[in-house]
């Protein structure tokens, strides 16, 4: 139940504002509702429900606040990964690990892998903050996977095209690592992060 639940809000096909009933879940997945409200239990702490006693339970849109937190914290963090791979001399290996992973997305078919190719550009980010070798830093970063994932399904979902553009900017950050620009790769970064999260809140 928690799993179902769960990836429906991700996926986007509980959007943010709607009200789950104990009983409609209970009866759509032929459960008693015990199992269904330790779910929505689970959900409230993870921040994407909010309950209300004898009405159900509310999928927490994402705020501007949110959308804003996250994308700080994504450019500090991948900027800074940036950094440390090219300083080593490790962005060619670590940008031909993100082309993989590029590839992946650009062989998926969206909107009908709109999740798949959400979840790729999680990987496709998280590849370059692992590399940066500091475990502090990437249990930080895997704690913004559920965020992730729901901001860019959403924006696909919003503004379709914005898939053409991601897959443009990744190759670009790529080549820009490659090239040991970190200020180069930070710029494109901000722009790329701050138009997927843009793309989910513009109305």
């Amino acid at each position: 139940m928690y799993a179902w639940v769960k990836e429906r809000i991700l996926d986007g096909r509980l959007p943010g504002g709607e009200l789950l009933s104990e009983g409609d879940a209970a009866t759509a997945l032929d459960l008693s509702r015990t199992p269904v409200r330790e779910a929505f239990l689970r959900l409230e702490v993870e921040g994407l429900l909010r309950l209300y006693p004898k009405r159900g339970a509310l999928v927490v849109p994402v705020s501007p606040d949110e959308a804003d937190e996250v994308t700080e914290a994504r450019i500090l963090l991948e900027s800074h990964a940036a950094e440390r791979v090219i300083e080593r001399g490790e962005a060619a290996d670590v940008a031909a690990r993100m082309r993989a992973v590029l590839d992946r997305q650009r062989a998926l078919d969206v909107p009908a892998d709109r999740a798949r190719f959400s979840t790729l550009d999680r990987e496709f980010h998280a590849t370059l903050v692992d590399a940066a070798g500091n475990g502090l830093i990437s249990h930080f970063y895997s704690g913004l996977h559920d965020r992730q994932v729901r901001m860019a399904t959403s924006a696909l979902r919003r503004v379709p095209d914005r898939r053409t553009e991601i897959l443009a900017e990744h190759d670009t950050l790529c080549t820009l690592l490659e090239h040991g620009d970190a200020a180069g790769f930070r710029a494109t970064l901000t722009t790329h992060i701050n138009g997927t999260h843009g793309a989910l809140l513009d109305s």
